[in-house]
């Protein structure tokens, strides 16, 4: 009784979030400074975190905060650089050379250089980069987030180069002699479990995720036309469903073959070069071209909406497309292990541990977070485009004024989930109040657990803003839950891992970077609740796959992996 009591209380903070948000439909700047007072009372007076524990808390909050607004403004000069010199000209040119439907349009942009860009870099960066690319295209500012954050769920389980596997599991996981004696038993070694994890996670991802094109068309064109109809966006539904698996077969077998550094980058790769020669040759294509409605209401724009100029004649289309094509390869070469570049970059580390007297440390590598890169290629487009030291100065003055605005609504929903997360240290020998509410669910769920896992990683990823953390929270207690249960370790920590992906479509951090880039401010609950529908299918789909799990098992792709890197 008491478990579920503390669950009970634990879920105070989203709740809060949920109600200000989706029901009453305020603005992020209003509902997440509540909802760090609501976070912070809990933990103080009913999980009796110490006050320095607190306050630790929030200076660690401020400072990712900080890293956040820094990639949301270097996305922003990236875009108003190439904006002044012509390139997003040429580039919107282009794209509508290849179709002018907007439907096609999106699943080129949002689904697959989105994905690619997740892959690459991950924490958000396809919404900064993607929103802005949209609106500059002629997309509404809330259908741009929109479509944005839907194509998140699938990519992020490994983005980064497999950062959420590689660092948050492994993480999460290591160190516990539970999970070493269990592995010992299978004869399976570490590395062999976390490509087992993978492989099972770019399964799952690839029965679910092939449906999110369908899904984004069907959201655009139920919101965002004149008829405000579904069957319009079922008339591309061989074309979607096409763009799904050329991106999700690749990526599945990358996971399953390679493990979880290049599922996402070889997905996006080759699903933008196969989707591009389909559009190119007419295959697929609809009858009839769809376009936005021709009235847009107010909540539909942001206060952002780039004034494009005319191109140079000297702006030819690999000019224009250039500086994204070397921020994407910059991304990828600055995350593989292998090469010097990441060593260089994460060389330069600030710290400051032990905050307050407490466990907690500060620290960031500032050179290695992709807004560096973002300033990189900046600076080489500067170049590249022959600008004058005029245009790169508007550029910059244009920029800074939009991080003012989002400022509030974002600091506060980072540092909730740093309260949130750390209320592990506390004199009511409570365990964390994440580990409390999944304690609590799983007590009540018992064998159906794997319908339940992934949407404690949803959690997870919405209070964190991060799939890689909310693996490294729930990764030790869904493993032994799935030992409790007699459930498959690895494939319970995938449903986690897919779970915690589709939590990033609702992630309210996300939300307000996203928005941020075209100044969509004050509409974060209308988004939270249209991106439910995506949400819901996810977590749903996987919950329901997760239940038939064991049958993967019994295909010997374990035993396959396991004899491959044991």
């Amino acid at each position: 009784m008491a478990l579920l009591f503390y669950s009970l209380v634990a879920l105070l903070p989203i709740f809060t979030v949920f109600l200000l948000l989706v029901v009453g439909r305020r603005p992020a700047s209003q509902a997440m400074p509540a909802a760090l007072g609501v976070t912070s009372g809990v933990a103080l007076l009913m999980w009796q975190v110490p006050l320095r524990q607190v306050m630790a808390s929030l200076v660690q909050g401020l400072v990712i905060a900080a890293e956040i607004l820094y990639i949301v403004f270097g996305a922003i000069l990236l875009l108003n650089v190439l904006r002044v010199s012509g390139a997003i000209s040429v580039i919107r040119q282009n794209l509508l050379s290849l179709s002018e439907d907007r439907r096609i349009q999106v699943i080129l942009i949002a689904w697959l250089f989105g994905s690619f860009i997740e892959g690459a870099s991950g924490f958000g960066t396809p919404a900064v980069i993607c929103v802005p690319l949209l609106v500059a295209v002629g997309f509404p500012a809330l259908a741009a987030v929109m479509a944005a954050l839907i194509i998140q769920s699938t990519p992020s389980t490994f983005g980064a180069v497999g950062t959420p596997i590689l660092f948050g599991v492994a993480t999460g996981l290591g160190g516990s002699e539970t999970v070493e004696r269990a592995l010992a038993d299978q004869n399976v070694s570490f590395a062999g479990f976390l490509l087992q994890v993978a492989a099972q996670a770019g399964i799952l991802h690839a029965l679910i995720g092939s449906f999110i094109p369908l899904i984004l068309v069907l959201i655009l064109t139920r919101f965002f036309g004149d008829r405000c109809s579904w069957s319009e966006g079922l008339q591309v539904w061989p074309f979607a469903l096409f763009a799904g698996v050329a991106f999700t077969l690749p990526y599945a077998l990358t996971a399953v073959l390679l493990g979880p550094e290049f599922p996402s980058l070889i997905g996006g790769l080759v699903g933008l070069g196969l989707v591009v020669a389909v559009v190119r040759r007419g295959w697929l294509m609809p009858e009839q071209s769809w376009d936005f409605a021709r009235e847009w209401p107010t909540e539909w724009t942001g206060s952002l909406m780039p004034q494009l100029r005319a191109a140079p004649a000297a702006m030819t289309v690999v000019k224009a497309w250039l500086p994204y094509l070397l921020l994407g390869l910059l991304l990828v070469v600055s995350r593989l292990q292998a090469l010097p570049l990441r060593g260089w970059l994460q060389s330069v580390r600030l710290s400051w541990p032990n905050l307050f007297g407490t466990t907690l440390t500060i620290s960031t590598q500032p050179l290695y977070l992709p807004a560096t890169l973002f300033l990189a290629v900046v600076l080489l487009t500067y170049g590249l485009h022959q600008m004058k030291p005029a245009e790169l100065q508007g550029a910059i003055t244009e920029a800074i004024p939009l991080l003012g605005k989002t400022t509030l609504a974002l600091g506060a929903a980072v540092l909730m989930a740093r309260v949130f997360i750390n209320s592990d240290v506390n004199a009511a020998g409570l365990p964390s109040m994440p580990l409390a509410l999944a304690q609590g669910m799983s007590a009540l769920a018992g064998q159906t657990w794997p319908l339940f896992a992934p949407v404690v990683g949803m959690i997870g990823a919405f209070v964190a803003g991060s799939v890689t953390v909310s693996n490294m929270m729930f990764s030790l207690f869904q493993f032994g839950v799935a030992e409790e249960i007699g459930a498959s370790t690895s494939w319970i920590i995938a449903l986690q891992s897919v779970g915690a992906s589709a939590g990033n479509v609702i992630c309210v951090s996300n939300i307000v970077a996203a928005a941020a880039t075209v100044e969509l401010l004050g509409r974060e609950g209308l988004l939270m609740q249209r991106l439910l529908v995506p949400l819901l299918y996810y977590l749903g789909l996987a919950g329901i796959l997760g239940r038939a799990g064991g049958a993967f098992d019994e295909l010997g792709l374990t035993g396959v992996l396991t004899s491959r890197s044991s």
